[in-house]
């Protein structure tokens, strides 16, 4: 997919993300704020998938091991939502995984938690040029 389609659908999930976060606030469940945001995405046109499994290959088997998006949108960007104080190292690195087990160039961390969200938004890039 072109960088400038990648960017697009990104933005678009960070406006959506700031609209729900300002009518619910911080601190709710991660899987409310989850509904929420695809909905709201799939209101807007587009595709969205939740709580996608993520398969790792280990020579030629496909192995299922728990690992799970949160959401998949426009089958470009994933993004992983918290409801946390605070980010931790760990979180970057496992979307940055899910990124590379899908081959997707990337992903967004968003963190509901936050008092302001735009504080709580970090992009994740996997071999991705702008």
């Amino acid at each position: 997919m072109p960088p400038d389609r990648i960017n697009a659908v990104t933005g678009q999930v960070l406006d959506a993300a700031v609209h729900v976060h300002r009518e619910l606030g911080p601190g709710l469940l991660e899987s409310v704020y989850e509904a929420v945001l695809a909905h709201e995405l799939r209101r807007r046109g587009l595709e969205v998938r939740t709580q996608v499994p993520i398969p790792v290959v280990w020579e030629s088997a496909q192995l299922e091991v728990g690992f799970r998006a949160d959401l998949i949108v426009a089958d470009c960007a994933i993004v992983e939502l918290k409801s946390i104080d605070a980010i931790a190292p760990v979180h970057k690195k496992i979307l940055l995984t899910y990124l590379r087990l899908t081959d997707k160039r990337v992903g967004l961390l968003i963190n509901f938690g936050m008092e302001l969200l735009k504080d709580g938004i970090t992009r994740i890039v996997n071999r991705f040029e702008e």
